[in-house]
């Protein structure tokens, strides 16, 4: 199997190139790549890097992913989150190749209080949000073998996320104030790079687990709860924390230039029958990566 893989510098591109390399050959693009092409801003030369490459899985991990900063550069993210995904679709057609994409929890107005499933009805708050729906809409129509995997609230040890965040504000101040009416499920880059490396060997025998799927941490969470939890964990490894309050306020306390869901959930039911998963809990996904990073900071 030749895989062809697009943001490999990201946190999910970073786990993907451990996950997927004992499956075949892996070819990982950058912008420095010779007589390859990784910018998605680059449309012809995408087309001219999957067709060169002739791969039989593409998987797309690049994304424009500055939520406020997409409401003042709307083109932007729709070249990179829609446009370029429907050169890859139309790529992908054109060479028999698997496409996989991945999308967001953002792409759902947060209404409610239950699980979004697969066949809930989009309705995006933002930018960000419209332009990953639109490149769904792409792939779909495209006619294109596809798995698109929604997820929600991604972090991983490697670079910035929530959890140094939280750690570093906690070190220096006695009180905080983090969002709690914001629901949803911390999920780990390196766990979507390994189920999507599960699913990938399940395609090589069955043509039918196209379509679109919901992919996060088990269980739900506000970011107050989330950051309770990292800084009692940060506190019984023995990291020195300031902090003796954590305040739960709502959005309205942290207004953003795009405005976020409050119901972040996602029904992955459908992705836990179709392949045989069981998901693990958040709290362990990021019990995992506090592991992790605990010893840089300290």
């Amino acid at each position: 199997m030749k895989i062809l893989l697009f943001g490999k510098s990201g946190q999910v591109g970073w786990e993907l190139q451990r996950s997927l390399a004992p499956l075949g050959e892996l070819v990982a693009p950058d912008s420095a790549s010779h007589g390859l092409c990784g910018d998605l801003r680059n449309t012809k030369g995408l087309a001219e890097t999957v067709l060169g490459t002739a791969p039989d899985v593409i998987v797309n991990a690049a994304a424009y992913t500055a939520v406020d900063k997409a409401e003042s550069e709307p083109e932007l993210a729709a070249a990179l989150n829609t446009r370029a995904p429907e050169i890859l679709a139309d790529s992908a057609c054109r060479c028999g190749a698997l496409l996989v994409h991945y999308s967001t929890d953002y792409v759902f107005d947060g209404s409610g209080n239950r699980a979004w499933t697969e066949a809930d009805p989009a309705g995006p708050l933002n930018v960000y949000g419209r332009t990953k729906l639109a490149g769904e809409l792409a792939i779909r129509e495209s006619g294109c073998r596809h798995l698109i995997l929604r997820t929600s609230w991604v972090y991983a040890s490697k670079g910035k996320n929530f959890a140094r965040t939280i750690l570093g504000l906690a070190a220096g101040r006695e009180c905080l104030s983090v969002v709690a009416d914001q629901i949803g499920a911390p999920t780990g880059a390196d766990l979507l790079a390994d189920v999507t490396a599960h699913v990938l060997r399940q395609s090589r025998e069955s043509h039918a687990v196209a379509g679109l799927y919901h992919l996060c941490g088990g269980g739900e969470t506000s970011w107050h709860g989330y950051a309770e939890f990292v800084c009692g964990l940060a506190r019984q490894a023995g990291l020195p924390l300031k902090v003796k309050t954590i305040e739960p306020v709502p959005s309205s306390g942290f207004p953003t230039p795009a405005p976020r869901p409050l119901n972040s959930r996602l029904d992955t039911s459908k992705l836990r029958s179709a392949f045989d998963l069981r998901l693990p809990h958040w709290q362990d996904g990021v019990a995992r990566m506090l592991h992790e990073i605990l010893p840089e900071i300290t």
